[in-house]
């Protein structure tokens, strides 16, 4: 099984939301280590999340299970029946299509790592609980969930 160089893998910071909803997500570190090790069924993310920012939009997917772990820190999952405080060693599952969105802030005041692991289904569409947004893993655009556009910024 060959080694996957973290540090050689490249980091995306900020999320590809349009404005303002990319705002509470800004300074979120991304490095797509699935991606780096040529997996194709299911994606895995180290993320790190500094403190007062959010993993995403709270959101739920039709087609693709997501589970995260967490490596370092102190992250506060949200979801329709509340607020869960996750530590270093605890993870949280989301089943596809269970209606419950989801996401994570870190409301401490240091850094958070995590590993996002999720499958890739190309029928998937991730749907916002709390902002008119959706996108679908077909082309991966941003759209008003009546499916209209976001100007292009």
């Amino acid at each position: 099984m060959p080694k996957i160089d973290i540090a050689a893998v490249s980091k995306r910071k900020g999320s590809g939301y349009p404005a303002p909803f990319d705002v509470p997500c800004a300074e979120r570190i991304r490095q797509r280590l699935g991606n780096a090790g040529g997996l194709t069924d299911f994606g895995i993310n180290l993320m790190h999340l500094p403190p007062g920012n959010w993993s995403s939009q709270r959101h739920w997917h039709s087609h693709e299970d997501e589970f995260v772990y967490v490596l370092e820190g102190e992250l506060t999952l949200v979801e329709d029946a509340g607020e869960t405080v996750l530590r270093a060693g605890d993870c949280a599952a989301f089943p596809k299509g269970s209606g419950d969105g989801h996401h994570i802030i870190n409301k401490s005041g240091a850094m958070a790592v995590y590993l996002e692991v999720g499958t890739r289904s190309p029928a998937d569409v991730t749907t916002c609980s709390d902002v008119d947004m959706m996108s679908t893993n077909a082309d991966g655009r941003f759209v008003h969930k009546d499916g209209t556009a976001y100007p292009e910024p």
